[in-house]
């Protein structure tokens, strides 16, 4: 169970959740490729975790164009020669009621979510085929990929679908020794989580305290929020995983929020 030597691309991976997963995955041996909407943020973060620029590089990458997905791979496969695994994190929260809820809002938290999933997995999965070594797709899902909560129809229908959609790569992959899996973190206290907080508070008429205390962790066992360490080290070990006997699987990491 290693990813000596493999090579990893990132998305969303300039900040949060997905800079942590970068972090982890480059000092566990893997060469890492920062994909972020910023150009320049992903290329700060890459030189900020190596400074030698041999195992790590940033690469613009809007997750839902096409073109700009297909290059971003194919320019980080080239640099490092290949993809091996793929960890698709970038995603965005927008909070409403469904009587409320913009159009145009669902439909760009879903391709950011969905498309997104579906262009970079596409995108790793032509390299990994063509290479002939296996490989290992990742999808960020949720607690909301099994629960819903109010005020969040897009995010949680989007969350819901990447396992479907991990399940079809599972299955697809697996000739070619490609797994894929789903990680679902809890709250995680970054600014897409820190956003949400006055939203939740507004739309609930409840202080933000409460959100916190009485919404976001009231189901877990400690009443703390899930880590970014702890969900890049679920990342780590899915990545790392020597076989299929895990394959299309999801794993929660939420403090006990919700259980299988």
């Amino acid at each position: 169970m290693t990813v000596q030597d493999k090579v990893a691309v990132v998305t969303g991976a300039a900040r949060g959740i997905g800079k942590e997963i970068a972090r982890t995955l480059m000092h566990a041996g893997a060469k890492v490729v920062i994909a972020d909407l910023n150009i320049a943020d992903a290329e700060a973060c890459a030189a900020e975790l190596d400074a030698t620029d041999t195992q790590a590089m940033g690469v613009a990458m809007d997750v839902a164009d096409e073109a700009q997905v297909d290059t971003g791979i194919a320019t980080a496969a080239e640099k490092f020669g290949g993809i091996d695994i793929l960890v698709s994190n970038a995603g965005i929260q927008t909070v409403a009621p469904m009587e409320d809820f913009d159009f145009a809002a669902w439909k760009k938290l879903l391709a950011i979510h969905l498309d997104g999933a579906f262009l970079t997995s596409r995108a790793a999965l032509r390299h990994m085929f063509k290479q002939g070594r296996g490989g290992s797709i990742i999808l960020m899902g949720s607690v909301h990929s099994k629960e819903a909560s109010v005020l969040k129809a897009p995010y949680v229908t989007a969350k819901h679908g990447l396992i479907g959609l991990a399940k079809v790569i599972a299955k697809e992959g697996a000739a070619h020794k490609v797994r894929a899996n789903v990680v679902c973190p809890g709250f995680v206290r970054t600014p897409l989580v820190d956003k949400q907080i006055p939203e939740q508070a507004k739309a609930l008429g409840i202080s933000e305290d409460d959100v916190i205390k009485n919404v976001m962790l009231k189901h877990t066992v400690d009443g703390e929020f899930t880590t970014v360490e702890d969900v890049a080290q679920a990342v780590l070990f899915f990545a790392s995983f020597g076989s299929n006997a895990l394959t299309g699987q999801s794993l929660v990491v939420s403090h006990g929020w919700y259980m299988q």
